[in-house]
């Protein structure tokens, strides 16, 4: 039986699932402190006898096996859980091989599997919410090195006459401060959900997300991108910001058709916890090999 961790800043997924995957039981649970938290998700793991897990956790967390903090999130806005021995704390308990990465390259490797990148050997997931994060796969295998992917935090071209200061608490007006859930939210007085299709903030957000794209295609060169999140549940956003993708990268580079290129997840929610049991799975299979 594999085990899986989708922890987010605001609530962990916790499953189980069988050999080939199927999803046996699966729970939601609140980010709180690390006692309350880790102690719920203790109490649901322990039910079942587990053979790994995989964890995709909110960050920044440290994914350099050669570090001494290893396995630990790290300089998170979440006070409580900064320099927490997430890794650690599992180990401990279940003593089972573990894969640890982010909760978007989790995500990214879900989907790359089964869901919007599937037959594919890389991608892009970026998600667009309380937040913005990215992760990504490349031939075959989790973008990570010293560290792992941030790239809610690139800085993008100010549109002429956007005065908006931005809501990232580290940067302002990166892409995250620009237009994620909470900045839509201060730029407008709105939540998104609550705005017409047709509100002249939707072209802005397009613009600065289109502009994102452009800098991940030309660094990565993936053969998808995929887009989820709070924000991304607008489904008119895609075609501007397709409409602004094609502007921005003004012919510079080739890539795949729009509608096949930016698009939206084929696991809905489900896209990092499948991605956590796919990396359990395989964590198992490597050591057995």
């Amino acid at each position: 039986m594999f085990g899986a961790i989708e922890a987010g800043g605001t609530k962990f997924v916790c499953a189980v699932s069988d050999e080939k995957l199927e999803i046996i039981e699966k729970v939601s649970i609140p980010t709180e402190t690390p006692d309350v938290t880790m102690a719920a998700v203790f109490g649901f793991f322990d039910q079942y006898e587990l053979k790994s897990m995989g964890v995709g956790s909110f960050g920044p967390i440290d994914v350099n096996e050669k570090s001494d903090t290893y396995g630990y999130i790290t300089s998170t806005p979440k006070i409580k859980w900064q320099n927490y021995n997430f890794l650690g704390a599992l180990k401990t308990r279940y003593g089972v091989p573990i894969a640890w990465t982010t909760d978007v390259n989790a995500a990214a490797y879900g989907e790359l599997t089964y869901g919007a990148g599937k037959g594919k050997q890389s991608c892009i997931y970026l998600t667009i919410g309380t937040g913005v994060g990215g992760g990504g796969v490349v031939n075959g295998q989790l973008l990570q090195g010293f560290g792992h992917p941030e790239m809610g935090h690139i800085r993008v071209t100010r549109l002429e006459g956007d005065t908006f200061s931005g809501v990232c608490p580290y940067h302002g007006d990166c892409v995250e401060g620009l237009v994620s859930g909470p900045a839509l939210e201060k730029r407008t007085g709105q939540k998104g959900q609550t705005l017409a299709e047709d509100d002249p903030v939707w072209k802005i957000q397009a613009n600065y997300i289109a502009q994102a794209l452009m800098n991940y295609t030309l660094v990565l060169s993936p053969e998808a991108i995929i887009l989820g999140g709070g924000v991304m549940q607008q489904a008119h956003l895609f075609s501007l910001i397709h409409e602004e993708f094609e502007k921005v990268i003004n012919g510079y580079v080739s890539y795949p058709e729009l509608d096949k290129y930016i698009l939206p997840t084929g696991l809905g929610s489900n896209s990092g916890i499948i991605g956590c049991l796919q990396l359990a799975k395989e964590k198992l299979e490597s050591l057995s090999n």
